[in-house]
């Protein structure tokens, strides 16, 4: 009974972080223009680090334990905008040209198959 207890919770524990991550995302319009989703990501470099800190305090003084100092969060000096269009960019070009690929690829190996069994 309890391993199946403990499985419920880990899946609605899971569910419920998955749950989150989508309304944020959703919530600060992270998939809408990318200056917003740079605006809210210099925001998050300034909120995390602070709120962890606080967040470690307490757990250190409601349970006693010490926890070490955690190290600063990497900077990035790169527009993710210019990231992410090229991403996708590359991406889609690749798919674009993966039908002719494909059958160019078989071709290749058709012929291939046809020498070797001469």
């Amino acid at each position: 009974m309890v391993p199946r207890v403990w499985s419920l919770m880990r899946f609605l524990i899971k569910g419920s972080v998955a749950g989150g991550a989508v309304y944020l995302v959703y919530d600060q319009e992270l998939l809408g223009p990318s200056d917003k989703s740079q605006a809210v990501l210099q925001k998050a470099e300034e909120v995390v680090p602070p709120a962890m800190y606080q967040f470690s305090q307490y757990v250190c003084e409601q349970t006693g334990l010490k926890i070490p100092q955690l190290p600063a969060p990497p900077k990035f000096n790169f527009h993710i905008r210019d990231t992410w269009n090229s991403g996708i960019i590359m991406v889609m070009s690749a798919l674009s040209v993966a039908p002719s690929k494909a059958r160019e690829y078989s071709k290749e190996g058709w012929e291939y198959l046809k020498e070797r069994t001469k």
